[in-house]
């Protein structure tokens, strides 16, 4: 009897200890697929975002990275954490669904790759509002798609890349590209018809590098751009490589980060403000509010900007010598979008033509969001998509898989 009773309490000792395990399990930190999946924290309201590239890259996650610290110095009772270089596909699954386990009320996923898994997770887990950054896709319940309209701030970019690639007489451009997707051909075309306002005679070559993050991939098309005559690139990936490796006397545009512009070779950055966007979305998800969509900014929300030109900023020296006219047109065309007087479809409004001499839009047209978005390669309902290169692009289209 004695031996029943010591080896029931046994037992009761190694139960209450492997729960004992499994609630400190569940509360810390644990490693999965290789990521460290960071706690939560009890009583508050607890918001994880997902990187694809590290936290400080100086780009497009070190800005996402910089909305997280806003969302939780301004949001009352919230705790934020994230999951930074992670893959795009198998991985990028397992460490959305080990954040939802782990009891992560909202999840944002910051990279177009992220997009299939998001949607599968987000269907696992009907409690855990998921918000996918780039992508397209919605359940219109608890998993929606953000993105903002940077062919905006592109635009505007063209017109000083123009202006300055005018005022050095050359007339050559450079665009590094990331992967062909429509976001890159869209923003592409809109850097190209900025262009087109200030230096109607400038063309715009392109190189792809098939990644969002590869400081060495990123260096070597700019100096290949450069090489080539480009007066001045801009970029479509995350570091500033084309203002890191331009030759004397000419520049770089950077992108995604407002801190990164900080050589002179730099004329400017298209920067996000993510911060008040995520502070939004996470109120409405704690009052019960938010619904997943197709959410698709313009400057008004003021979610994004053009370094040297927003409220308290300074011109670059390359762009401080520009002409007073290419300036203003700048000045009056951000002060229009900021007012919500210009947006996206302006841009993209005829007449455009493509080069191969196709008229893609005539006078008086727009394209719509459909368009803006989707392939029809890619199974799009979109009727003119996007799938075409502005007129003073001189590079192929990209072949699509």
């Amino acid at each position: 009897m004695r031996k029943k009773s010591l080896w029931f309490a046994m037992s009761l000792v190694l139960v209450l200890a492997l729960a004992l395990t499994a609630c400190q399990t569940d509360a810390g930190p644990e490693e999965v697929a290789g990521y460290q999946i960071p706690a939560t924290e009890k009583g508050k309201y607890n918001v994880a975002f997902v990187y694809v590239g590290p936290h400080d890259d100086g780009g497009w996650s070190q800005a996402h990275d910089v909305g997280r610290i806003y969302v939780e110095e301004n949001v009352d009772d919230v705790h934020t954490a994230y999951v930074e270089m992670v893959a795009e596909g198998a991985d990028s699954e397992q460490v959305i669904r080990s954040l939802a386990r782990k009891g992560f009320d909202v999840i944002f996923t910051t990279s177009f790759g992220f997009m299939d898994a998001s949607a599968v997770v987000a269907d696992e887990f009907p409690d855990v509002d998921i918000v996918h950054i780039s992508g397209f896709m919605s359940n219109e319940a608890n998993f929606g798609n953000l993105m903002g309209a940077m062919e905006d701030m592109k635009y505007l970019a063209g017109m000083l890349a123009g202006s300055r690639t005018k005022m050095d007489g050359n007339t050559k451009l450079g665009y590094i590209a990331t992967f062909p997707i429509p976001e890159e051909l869209r923003l592409g075309n809109a850097f190209a018809l900025g262009v087109q306002q200030t230096c109607p005679e400038c063309t715009v070559d392109v190189r792809w590098i098939f990644t969002w993050h590869d400081p060495i991939k990123e260096q070597e098309a700019a100096s290949s751009l450069f090489d080539s005559g480009a007066q001045v690139v801009m970029t479509g990936a995350d570091t500033p490589a084309p203002a890191q490796v331009a030759p004397d006397g000419k520049w770089g545009i950077t992108y995604d980060y407002s801190g990164n512009c900080v050589v002179d070779s730099c004329l400017t950055s298209m920067y996000w403000n993510w911060g008040p966007v995520y502070a939004d979305i996470v109120e409405a998800s704690r009052d019960g509010e938010w619904v997943g969509g197709w959410d698709y900014f313009d400057a008004d929300v003021g979610g994004m900007g053009l370094l040297g030109f927003m409220e308290g900023e300074t011109l670059q020296p390359g762009v401080a010598d520009l002409p007073e006219a290419d300036l203003q047109l700048v000045r009056d065309t951000l002060a229009a979008m900021l007012a919500g007087e210009f947006d996206r479809f302006d841009v993209f409004s005829g007449p455009i033509t493509d080069n191969q001499g196709n008229v893609i839009l005539a006078e008086g047209e727009s394209l719509v969001q459909a368009d803006l978005d989707g392939f029809k390669e890619f199974g799009s309902d979109c009727e003119t998509c996007m799938y075409w290169w502005n007129e003073n692009i001189t590079a192929e289209l990209p072949e699509l898989e």
